[in-house]
């Protein structure tokens, strides 16, 4: 996809006189008057130093639509005085690289850099990223790429060792303020909104420059008698689709982000995350099979009734579909932010599962094995077994680990919920333990 003022090469540009749509007029012409994006561009920053010590490297530039990528990249070379040349990663296959590595060298012969710009990188197998390597090590082109995807999913580490990867921030509701206030001077009047108007009118571009300036354009064409209000303002436009990728970083962010709400206790927080994900169009099965890993991962049996409420709430919404059935996935993720909390099992079955992997095929302890034929009897099978119903207590305390194996503790039970009364109960068992062992002595 193009990115924030983007402007096709000058061959194929517009007529003069033509009309030109707004965001292309507002197209910066020098680094300094890119918006959010200071942290990379000035003095101290990575961008910022490359271009102070006259050097610069091939970069990943990864952020969100519209926060200005192609426009950093164009300005780069302009700055550097290289040739700039522009291709998308959906639109191009080998023979048109070939091209232009090919048309990269010859410039080079002549004297001049080429900073080839490729939009939507990740879209390029990893045998087209390999394409690149050569071609950068030696100096005939410097590669800057564009990606809206986690770089260190998508792109080849060949490729990432030879590019620094710099994220571009998306626009704070200030930034995209300073943009509309630059709009309007390039329109010559102030935008036909009061200020909670203009407030929802700089929320609904959604942290998307190009977005916000095509909100403008629309606005700024209305014939209105006077400023509009929210509610006039909504009953014109609709507000951008968020940006979520159910297949991306948005999913992988979000269910993130409400996983560590949950775990964190702020059924606030775990609200407002679901949310987000449900108006991105996430499948709520998908959130019922992660909201019911939280009760088996995060609470446990400090709540051994969240699992069954997880459960039930996912049932009812097979039952209810949308958007009915929401709400009981709702009420599930509220009750597990107020839970409380333990990996205590969680952290006990992992190390249980080391151990097993570490010991092997060492096999149990004959006490506890049946004999089922006399063989097996003769050979000592279920000899010494101690039935726990005749002992005090209900309780043997024999062993249970292989032979030679040191006795472990992998359940210790948090101090809190229903496992408060576990840990009661461990302590019980481990003295009773301890007395048989010394009653044995």
């Amino acid at each position: 996809m193009t990115d924030l003022f983007d402007l096709m090469p000058p061959e194929n540009g517009p007529t003069p006189g033509a009309p030109r749509p707004l965001a292309d007029r507002l197209r910066p012409q020098r680094l300094s008057e890119v918006i959010g994006q200071e942290h990379l561009l000035g003095p101290e920053g990575p961008i910022g130093a490359m271009l102070g010590s006259g050097s610069l490297s091939s970069v990943i530039l990864w952020g969100p639509p519209g926060v200005g990528k192609t426009t950093v990249a164009r300005l780069l070379a302009e700055e550097t005085e290289m040739h700039f040349e522009q291709i998308s990663a959906i639109f191009t296959g080998v023979p048109e690289l070939r091209k232009v590595f090919e048309a990269a060298r010859l410039r080079r012969r002549q004297g001049r850099g080429t900073l080839l710009f490729v939009d939507e990188i990740h879209r390029f197998n990893r045998a087209q990223q390999d394409g690149f390597l050569p071609h950068m090590e030696d100096g005939t082109l410097v590669l800057v790429g564009a990606t809206t995807e986690n770089p260190s999913f998508e792109l080849n580490a060949a490729l990432l060792s030879r590019a620094q990867v710099l994220t571009l921030n998306r626009l704070t509701l200030a930034d995209l303020e300073r943009l509309t206030q630059r709009a309007e001077r390039e329109l010559g009047r102030k935008l036909p909104l009061d200020g909670p108007a203009r407030d929802a009118l700089l929320e609904m571009a959604d942290g998307d420059g190009r977005a916000l300036l095509n909100l403008i354009e629309q606005v700024a064409s209305w014939r209105v008698p006077g400023p509009l209000d929210t509610g006039a303002l909504a009953s014109r436009l609709r507000r951008r689709a968020a940006n979520y990728d159910k297949s991306g970083d948005g999913h992988y962010n979000l269910i993130s982000a409400l996983h560590k709400s949950v775990r964190g206790s702020d059924p606030d927080a775990a609200l407002y995350w679901f949310a987000r994900m449900l108006e991105g169009g996430e499948d709520p099965r998908f959130l019922a099979r992660r909201i019911t890993r939280m009760a088996v991962e995060d609470i446990g049996l400090a709540d051994p009734q969240a699992q069954g409420l997880c459960i039930e709430a996912w049932e009812t919404y097979e039952r209810l579909g949308s958007p009915e059935g929401e709400l009981a996935l709702a009420q599930a993720v509220v009750y597990l932010a107020l839970a409380p909390k333990s990996n205590a099992v969680y952290t006990a079955y992992k190390a249980a599962r080391e151990a097993a992997r570490k010991t092997g095929s060492a096999p149990p302890p004959k006490h506890i094995l049946n004999a089922p034929t006399r063989m097996m009897k003769d050979q000592g099978f279920g000899a010494g077994y101690q039935y726990d119903h005749d002992a005090e207590d209900a309780f043997s305390g024999q062993d249970y680990f292989p032979e030679g194996m040191k006795r472990p503790v992998y359940y210790v039970p948090a101090d809190r919920g229903f496992e408060r009364e576990l840990r009661k109960r461990t302590d019980f068992f481990a003295g009773l333990r301890a007395k048989r062992r010394n009653e044995e002595r």
